[in-house]
């Protein structure tokens, strides 16, 4: 696959929705893609602990957590463990921890800041819905181009060179 320069996209396919700009990159990848994962949760990570599980297969997961910046719901066992079953990356509308540790796994991380405390695990959230994130809707099957210039969505894959 091409690399991934989110503002060529933008050029050839004004269709794309663009995500606002309130990420931050923290993964070993800077640029990934691949067809849409969604979890609903918030401040309990159990649903994104059972996806990490779950073979990848180049997807990745958007994780709605509602915005929460009073704890984190990815560190770096679940990433190293989404990096080893072949996800592409994680969007995470909410806070990462470890982070010296989650630049070196090899795998897209974009999330909107760092807290050190853990989440909750109460087995609560919802997989494999439509969610909503930083101003764009994203249903299962979307596909997902992140760089550091941002996040673009679109319906399916596109003919990108």
């Amino acid at each position: 696959m091409p690399p991934v320069v989110t503002p060529d996209i933008c050029d050839a396919h004004p269709e794309v929705r663009v995500l606002d700009p309130v990420f931050i990159n923290f993964g070993g990848r800077e640029a990934f893609s691949g067809p849409v994962r969604t979890i609903k949760c918030f401040e309990d990570n159990s649903r994104l602990k059972e996806a990490v599980a779950e073979p990848g297969e180049g997807g990745v997961l958007v994780v709605d957590a509602g915005g929460s910046l009073r704890c984190a719901l990815l560190g770096d066992r679940l990433a190293d463990q989404a990096a080893r079953n072949g996800w592409a990356g994680i969007v995470l509308y909410g806070c990462v921890r470890d982070v010296d540790v989650l630049a070196d796994v090899d795998l897209g991380i974009q999330a909107l800041g760092v807290h050190p405390r853990r989440s909750h695990k109460h087995g609560e959230g919802q997989r494999d819905l439509t969610v909503t994130v930083a101003g764009v809707s994203l249903r299962p099957g979307d596909w997902l181009y992140a760089d550091n210039n941002g996040i673009v969505v679109a319906d399916a894959r596109l003919p990108i060179d």
